[in-house]
């Protein structure tokens, strides 16, 4: 402490405004009232003016202590005087209380520091207080405030609660623009802080005069009014959102173990599904045998091998089931044209009659009824048609004539009602002349057929199924097949394929499929002569008489024309040698009508060269 010098009341001591918590604030302190807890406040000097000794405002507005009116001490420091009516037991100087005082009940805006109402600009008029404030306690070189009251000028720094923020996107509102005119200032209004510029004295004890100036309003801060001590409703997290409660996390715990089961569960469950499999199908003990096995080729076949063509031709096979009034079949059939029409057998189809009932089925599993549109057992050909059916996929025609014996081909048929066989082989022959049918007893439905002979196993069944060549085009249609026979002479030989099967010629057999669908009956080509079935030399031999007791030649046909005879011996047609009467009229019905046959004629020993035009029958 300086020796000879005012001492400046310490800042606990300063006045305070009352718009900052404190104990014992007033603007006219008054010693002779004592507050509740015992304490003095200091108060301005009592003659209002300002002497050598006392203590004048500062810079800041603040008192200093003045000399005690015994002078100083021994040391030449200055003591606190007590109040005049103190009687503190200990000796102590407490700070005198303010009296209580109303406010005047008025417009006129009133400035905390003081009990004068404020004029226009905010400014009170400056007054030196009538009463020096003393303090009650002696000097501390510690510059501590008493216990338990907090500095006027020291309040607790705020905590700064953090408000929720605004969900993602939303807009910040924007705080309202402050009122251009002046705010008259009310208590509730001005905040606490020190002593403004135009408070602080002039250097002759008179306040320094200040350029009127209007008081705006001053905002509410969130920390105005804030109390650190106040009870918290709920810990605030980061975002200002309230933590979750103790059942809150319990229940979402238990969720996620609830998820963590189900994953778990479903984890193991593919685990063992996976090692179950490998278990079952590779075995559980320790000597297991896995046996080698090629991987997985691609579905996809050459176009020329035996699944690509079957591939290429089934859409277009179809399985045939026939019942009539005495007898029922199976037989195959192909479609011809994109209109329904459907080649087969005739001796598959005959069966029907003339009320029967015929089914196709098709490869996709579809099933229609079918009607004949004309047959001809000359042939053995037939051709029914199907209606109100779409997507049909015709067979591709070859030419017979270009088969050469070796050739790969490819039969498809329903062998014993097996719809969709394939079966393999190559062209055994070529012009193999066979005769089939004959059962009527009249030789009326007999067939010659000059046909291709193939090792492709053809079965009951098979009958009026295509024979493909290697691109998967109609060569032949399968008609007949040879049976080996016990021995017994009974017949009753097996009933199957040995490797011996006949196809009838695609070249033949489109002639007479298209007169089948033009006109619905097949015309035959003739020579106009009668043969001698019974005759067993070599070459066909022409008949004494006809079969109705007429000449064997008939009178202005083909062979008339060309100078045949009867007992004439037909030995070669077209350079090919024949060696009977059958072998005759297969080669004649490989012809057209109108076609030019070279012969060869043995007559009285001698041979002679005959050229006739082939003749048409109806095939009745």
């Amino acid at each position: 402490m300086d020796e000879g010098t005012p001492t400046k009341a310490k800042w606990w001591s300063r006045p305070r405004p009352r718009g900052v918590s404190g104990p014992g604030e007033s603007d006219t302190p008054t010693p002779a009232t004592t507050p509740s807890d015992g304490d003095f406040v200091l108060r301005a000097p009592e003659d209002g003016v300002p002497d050598a000794g006392a203590g004048v405002p500062g810079p800041e507005g603040d008192f200093e202590l003045r000399a005690p009116l015994g002078g100083a001490n021994s040391e030449g420091d200055y003591e606190l005087t007590a109040p005049r009516d103190s009687s503190v037991e200990e000796g102590d100087f407490a700070l005198a209380r303010p009296l209580p005082t109303e406010s005047p009940a008025t417009d006129t805006p009133v400035d905390d520091r003081s009990t004068e109402p404020v004029d226009a600009v905010g400014q009170a008029p400056a007054e030196p207080a009538t009463v020096r404030p003393e303090p009650a306690h002696g000097s501390d070189s510690t510059s501590t405030p008493p216990y338990g009251v907090p500095g006027p000028w020291a309040p607790a720094p705020p905590v700064q609660h953090p408000a929720t923020a605004p969900a993602h996107g939303a807009a910040i509102p924007t705080p309202p623009p402050p009122p251009a005119h002046a705010t008259p200032v009310t208590r509730d209004t001005v905040t606490s802080g020190p002593p403004k510029d135009h408070d602080v004295p002039g250097p002759h004890g008179s306040p320094t005069p200040t350029p009127p100036q209007a008081l705006s309003p001053v905002p509410r801060t969130p920390w105005q009014n804030y109390d650190p001590w106040a009870p918290v409703p709920a810990p605030l997290q980061q975002t200002g959102a309230a933590v979750d409660t103790r059942d809150t996390r319990r229940r979402r715990a238990r969720r996620a173990l609830l998820a963590g089961a189900l994953l778990l569960a479903l984890v193991a469950g593919g685990v063992g599904g996976v090692v179950g499999a490998y278990l079952e199908r590779n075995g559980a003990g320790g000597d297991v045998v896995e046996l080698p096995q090629a991987a997985e080729e691609p579905r996809g076949r050459a176009p020329d091998s035996v699944a690509g063509i079957a591939a290429r031709a089934l859409p277009s096979v179809v399985t045939l089931h026939v019942s009539g009034a005495e007898e029922s079949g199976t037989g195959t059939g192909f479609v011809l044209d994109d209109r329904g029409h459907i080649l087969t057998n005739n001796h598959v189809v005959e069966p029907a009659g003339t009320d029967g009932e015929i089914s196709v089925t098709f490869h996709s599993g579809d099933t229609a009824k079918a009607t004949v549109v004309g047959r001809d057992s000359g042939y053995d050909l037939a051709v029914v048609e199907v209606s109100d059916v779409r997507g049909l996929k015709p067979m591709t025609l070859g030419n017979s004539d270009n088969v050469q014996v070796g050739d790969p081909v490819v039969a498809i048929g329903a062998p014993f009602d097996l719809e969709g066989t394939v079966t393999a082989g190559i062209i055994s022959a070529k012009e193999r002349p066979i005769t089939a049918g004959g059962e009527s007893g009249g030789g009326t439905d007999v067939s010659y057929v000059d046909a291709l002979q193939t090792d492709a196993p053809i079965n009951p069944g098979n009958s009026g199924g295509p024979l493909l060549d290697s691109r998967a085009r109609v060569v032949g249609i399968n008609s007949a097949i040879r049976s080996a026979d016990d021995g017994s002479g009974s017949g009753t030989g097996q009933a199957g394929s040995i490797g011996l099967g006949f196809a009838i010629p695609v070249n033949q057999a489109k002639r007479v499929a298209e007169e089948l669908i033009n006109t619905g009956k097949a015309t035959h080509p003739v020579i106009g002569v009668t043969l001698d079935m019974d005759y067993t030399g070599d070459g066909a031999r022409v008949g004494t008489k006809s079969g109705d007791g007429g000449p064997a030649v008939t009178e202005g046909g083909p062979g008339d024309r060309a100078g045949l005879e009867a007992g004439d011996v037909i030995t070669e047609v077209d350079g090919r040698r024949i060696h009977s009467g059958d072998e005759l009229i297969v080669k004649t019905r490989a012809h057209r009508p109108g076609d030019r046959l070279e012969l060869t004629v043995e007559r009285d020993g001698r041979e002679k060269s005959v050229s006739l035009v082939l003749g048409s029958s109806d095939g009745d």
